[in-house]
């Protein structure tokens, strides 16, 4: 098999409808991004940066849990924490010499399992290793970016 019969395909479609709320569709899913007050939205949802660690969030639960099940680890509760620091002056125009993402995240996973720390800490390390949204937060990601005339 070659590395295109493994690869999966993952699509969203968007549309505003405001300057700071964006309707995404994914699949049959339907959610809703804005941006909270402070930075001019109307907070009927989370905004996009809280999306991105929302979602490693998930991808680490099913990490987590997959690579737990593979390695013989009974996990009882796992619980994630994620926060990061982002100054939006670059966002705003205010600031050309600032980084528009995140400055720094730090991730906190709290399991209740009688697996010693050994175990946890390889299971730590492969967990990064293997969470495709952590891949894509810790290393450079082609992109292409194109507006088009509708």
């Amino acid at each position: 098999m070659s590395e295109a019969d493994h690869i999966e395909r993952f699509a969203v479609s968007a549309e505003s409808e405001s300057e700071t709320k964006t309707v995404v569709e994914a699949r049959e899913f339907e959610f809703v991004v804005d941006e909270p007050p402070s930075l001019g939205g109307t907070n009927d949802g989370p905004n996009p940066v809280e999306y991105l660690i929302g979602a490693w969030a998930g991808c680490l639960n099913v990490v987590v849990h997959t690579v737990g099940e593979e390695r013989g680890i009974d996990l009882e509760r796992v619980k994630i924490a994620i926060e990061g620091d982002l100054d939006p002056r670059k966002f705003l125009g205010i600031d050309e010499d600032v980084r528009a993402g995140y400055q720094e995240i730090n991730v906190r996973i709290e399991v209740e399992s009688d697996a010693d720390e050994e175990a946890l800490e390889a299971l730590r390390g492969e967990v990064e290793e293997r969470c495709p949204v952590g891949d894509n937060i810790d290393n450079p990601t082609p992109t292409d970016v194109a507006i088009e005339v509708a």
